[in-house]
């Protein structure tokens, strides 16, 4: 089944974001096979979520990802026997020295529109993770990101907040608990990884 259907006839409540849900999914697998690379970033519980959803893209997920016959052939038997596809994105918040030296001499709630400097390319995508759409930091990263031509997602709660006012997707959980909208943000990435796999590895 495909992995969208499955999640809205799991969780029937969020059948409202459904075509979001798709559009964000659809984005990052054409994203990924143009060569760019998806950039998260979020604080707390969603800086733990970017976390897991970068896992679940650079290593299998799902189902097997073969290497193509001449990567394996490149690395041999041994290598290509334990490697898999892999899929490049890019937890923001895990960059711990960066971030202790920004917030150190600069401003903080500047430091992921920072690495988006950095590491952004008009091929690449942004994914926020904010449960109130309203965190400096990620809305300082999704204004930076669509400044230099990225396309920007957010992931959210039921307000939006700001955030769903300047991401060119926005996926509003529909919950207003900050733990209700973080056990929804669960089944939705976990879709979206599935789809991107399903598509690119299929």
């Amino acid at each position: 089944m495909d992995p969208i259907n499955e999640l809205i006839l799991n969780h029937p409540n969020l059948e409202d974001v459904e075509n979001e849900v798709r559009n964000a999914a659809q984005l990052i697998t054409d994203c990924f096979k143009a060569g760019g690379k998806l950039l998260l970033c979020g604080n707390g519980g969603s800086c733990a979520d970017c976390e897991h959803i970068a896992g679940e893209m650079v290593k299998q997920f799902a189902k097997d990802r073969p290497l193509s016959p001449e990567l394996a052939d490149k690395l041999g038997p041994e290598l290509s026997s334990e490697l898999h596809g892999g899929l490049p994105a890019l937890s923001l918040p895990s960059m711990i020295g960066f971030h202790t030296a920004f917030n150190n001499d600069d401003n903080p709630e500047f430091g992921f529109a920072q690495q988006v400097i950095a590491f952004g390319k008009p091929d690449d995508i942004l994914l926020g993770i904010s449960t109130s759409g309203n965190s400096k930091n990620v809305i300082n990263a999704i204004k930076t990101a669509n400044a230099l031509g990225l396309k920007t997602m957010g992931l959210t709660g039921a307000n939006g907040g700001r955030l769903s006012g300047i991401a060119n997707i926005s996926i509003n959980a529909p919950a207003e608990n900050v733990a209700r909208i973080q056990e929804l943000h669960l089944p939705i990435y976990h879709a979206i990884c599935a789809f991107v796999e399903d598509q690119i590895f299929s």
